[in-house]
C-alpha cells in the first residue's frame, strides 16, 4: 500500500496540475496582457501538452535503461521546479516555458506511476493497487479546485483584476501550492524499491527476490521469480524500439494504442473541460453552473471507488466492455435531450451517469490493462507508445469539441461519441482477452505465445 501510494502521487500531481490552470487563466491572463488574444489563450492553456508528450517517450526509454525508482524522482524533481517557475515568472514566454516542464513532469508521471505499481503487486490484487493512480488523479483534480477556490480573494463588479491582490499575486500561489506535494512524492519515493521486475531483466536476481520477498514472503517470491526468469533472457540484452515490431507485439501494442485513445475519445473529459458550455447549453445559469461542476467533480471521485472495487471481481474486460456500452447508451438519449431541447435537471442527471460510468470502467481500467499487456523487457518503451497515444488523442478531443460542437450541435457532437463508444465496444470485445488474477508472466506467455518468447528471449 505505501509503495502504490508513493509512486500514485505522481498521479495526484498530474491531476492538480492539468487543472489547476483553470482557476488561474482569469488572472494571469489579464496580468500577461492576453485577454484579447484568443491564440495566446489556447497556447499558454494548451503547451503543457506538448512537454507532456515529450515526457512520455523520454520515460519510456530511459526507464527501460535506468529503472524505474530513478524516473519518478526525476518527475518529483520537474514538478516542483515548474510549479516555483510558474508563480515566479513575469513574462508568458517564461510562464509557457514552466509549463511545458509541467508537462513534462506529467508525462512521465502519468507513464511509469501505473507501470511500476502494476511491477509490484501481486496478481490478486494487481487491479485494485494500479486503480489508485487513478484515484489520486480525481483527488488532484479536486485538490486543485478547492486550492483555487481558497486562494482566490471574491472578485467584485468593476473590479480592476491587474491592481488587485488575485491579478499580482493570487494566481502565483496556486502553481506554488503544488510544490508542497511534490516535495512530499519526491521525499517518498526515497523510501520505494526499485521495480522487481526490471532489477531481474538486469539479472539482479538476489535484489529483485528480497523484494518480492517483502512484498508477499519468501514462497512468493520464489514463485514469482521463477516465473520472471522464464520470461526474461538469461544474459543481458539492450533494448531496442525495434523489439516493438517482432512476433506478436504489433498486435499487443495495437490494443494497447486503440484502448488509449479510446478512453479520452469516448468523450467523458470535454465534460470536464466544457462543462460551462454544455451545461449552458442546458439552460443554467451561472452559478449553477459551478455547482454543476462540483457535483461532476465528486462523482467522479466515489465511482472511482466503485471501479477499484469492481477491477479484480468482475475483471478488465467486463468493465471496459461495460463502460463502452454504457457511454453509448447515457449519449444517444442526451444528444435526444438536446435535440429535443429538454433541459434542466433531466440533462444534469445524465451526465452524471455518464462521469459515474466512466469514472468506475474507462478511467481506470485502461490504465491497469496498458500497464500489464506488455512483455516486461519492452514495458516501458511500449506503455509510453500507449500513453502517446493517450495524450494525442486528449489534444484532438479537446481541439476539436468546439467545432464538432458549432457544425454539429451539442445533440451530433455526443450522438457521434456515442458511436465511437460502439466501435469501442466491437474493438474491445473482438481483440482484448482477460487478464484478471494472472501474473504478468503469464499474461505475457498467453499474449506473445510460448514459441515467440523463446525465440526472442
Amino acid at each position: 500500500m505505501f509503495i502504490s501510494l508513493a509512486s500514485a502521487m505522481g498521479g495526484l500531481l498530474f491531476g492538480y496540475d492539468w487543472v489547476v490552470i483553470g482557476g488561474a487563466k482569469p488572472f494571469y491572463e489579464v496580468f500577461f496582457g492576453i485577454a484579447d488574444a484568443p491564440a495566446m489563450q489556447g497556447w499558454a492553456m494548451g503547451s503543457a501538452i506538448l512537454g507532456c508528450l515529450a515526457g512520455v517517450m523520454v520515460s519510456g526509454s530511459l526507464s527501460d535503461r535506468y529503472g524505474r525508482k530513478p524516473l519518478l524522482m526525476v518527475a518529483a524533481a520537474v514538478f516542483i521546479i515548474a510549479s516555483i517557475g510558474t508563480g515566479a515568472v513575469n513574462s508568458v514566454s517564461w510562464f509557457i516555458t514552466y509549463r511545458i516542464l509541467g508537462g513534462i513532469g506529467i508525462g512521465i508521471a502519468s507513464n511509469l506511476s501505473p507501470m511500476y505499481i502494476a511491477e509490484v503487486s501481486p496478481a490478486g490484487v494487481r487491479g485494485r493497487f494500479v486503480s489508485i493512480n487513478q484515484l489520486t488523479i480525481v483527488l488532484g483534480i479536486l485538490a486543485a479546485q478547492i486550492a483555487n477556490w481558497l486562494i482566490a480573494e471574491p472578485v467584485t463588479a468593476g473590479e480592476d483584476i491587474l491592481a488587485s491582490w488575485n491579478g499580482q499575486t493570487g494566481w502565483r500561489w496556486m502553481f506554488r501550492a503544488c510544490a508542497v506535494p511534490a516535495s512530499l512524492f519526491f521525499v517518498m519515493v526515497f523510501f520505494i524499491p526499485e521495480s522487481p521486475r526490471w532489477l531481474a531483466t538486469r539479472l539482479h536476481h538476489e535484489q529483485a527476490e528480497t523484494i518480492l520477498a517483502r512484498i508477499g514472503g519468501r514462497d512468493y517470491a520464489r514463485n514469482e521469480l521463477g516465473e520472471i526468469k522464464s520470461t526474461v533472457q538469461k544474459t543481458a540484452q539492450k533494448t531496442s524500439f525495434r523489439m516493438l515490431f517482432e512476433g506478436r507485439m504489433p498486435k499487443i501494442l495495437l490494443i494497447g494504442m486503440v484502448i488509449a485513445a479510446f478512453q479520452q475519445w469516448c468523450g467523458i473529459n470535454v465534460i470536464f473541460n466544457y462543462a460551462q458550455e454544455i451545461f449552458a447549453a442546458a439552460g443554467y445559469g451561472v452559478s449553477d453552473i459551478l455547482f454543476n461542476i462540483v457535483v461532476t467533480g465528486v462523482t467522479n471521485v466515489i465511482f472511482t471507488f466503485v471501479g477499484m472495487y469492481a477491477v479484480d471481481r468482475l475483471g478488465r474486460r467486463a468493465l471496459l466492455l461495460f463502460g463502452a456500452a454504457g457511454l453509448a447508451c447515457i449519449y444517444a438519449i442526451l444528444g435526444a435531450c438536446y435535440c429535443f431541447h429538454v433541459t434542466g435537471i433531466a440533462v444534469l442527471c445524465l451526465v452524471v451517469l455518464a462521469i459515474a460510468c466512466y469514472a468506475m470502467t474507462l478511467a481506470p481500467v485502461v490504465w491497469v490493462v496498458i500497464s500489464e499487456i506488455f512483455p516486461t523487457r519492452i514495458r516501458g518503451m511500449a506503455m509510453a507508445v500507449a500513453t502517446f497515444s493517450l495524450w494525442t488523442a486528449c489534444f484532438v478531443l479537446t481541439y476539436t469539441f468546439p467545432l464538432l460542437n458549432k457544425g454539429l450541435g451539442s445533440y451530433g457532437t455526443f450522438w457521434l461519441y456515442g458511436i465511437i463508444c460502439v466501435l469501442g465496444f466491437i474493438f474491445i470485445r473482438a481483440m482484448l482477452s482477460e487478464t484478471k488474477g494472472k501474473s504478468l508472466e503469464e499474461i505475457e506467455k498467453e499474449l506473445t505465445g510460448q514459441d515467440v518468447i523463446k525465440q526472442s528471449y
